[in-house]
């Protein structure tokens, strides 16, 4: 059992959140064992294995190419960390601002073997079925 400091934390999510943006599956996938596990909202039943979160990934970013995730704040956990994080993401015109928290454990290679996302996401929702109706939020 080991415990990041809140600088190391902080040191692997510098590195790591950036992967999120700019539609880069292969190079966010890096960052996960091959036999990681993750899950988010879309994906409550999570994927297992590297090779099911890359296609995974690349649905994902392809749709998300311009959002950018930031650290809010690093919490230490068995293994890794809890991540508070920010992520803006547009929508259309509009750029959304969600915080949430997801739970991060490291192999013994520091590659992401458990990766659980949590955030409300209501008004992401929301918001992709008004520009997929041609609507405009109201203001």
């Amino acid at each position: 059992m080991q415990y990041l400091t809140v600088p190391e934390a902080q040191a692997f999510a510098e590195k790591w959140l950036p992967a999120w943006s700019g539609n880069d599956p292969e190079l966010l996938a890096g960052y996960y064992a091959e036999d990681t596990f993750y899950l988010d909202p879309a994906v409550p039943g999570g994927v297992s294995g590297r090779p099911a979160l890359l296609a995974y990934f690349r649905r994902l970013l392809g749709y998300n190419p311009n959002w950018v995730w930031t650290q809010l704040e690093a919490i230490p956990l068995q293994d890794g960390f809890l991540n508070k994080w920010r992520a803006r993401i547009p929508v259309g015109p509009k750029t959304l601002e969600i915080v949430g928290v997801c739970l991060v454990q490291l192999d013994g290679a520091g590659k992401i073997r458990r990766n659980e996302v949590y955030f409300d996401r209501s008004e992401l929702l929301v918001e992709i079925a008004r520009q997929r109706n041609g609507q405009t939020a109201p203001g």
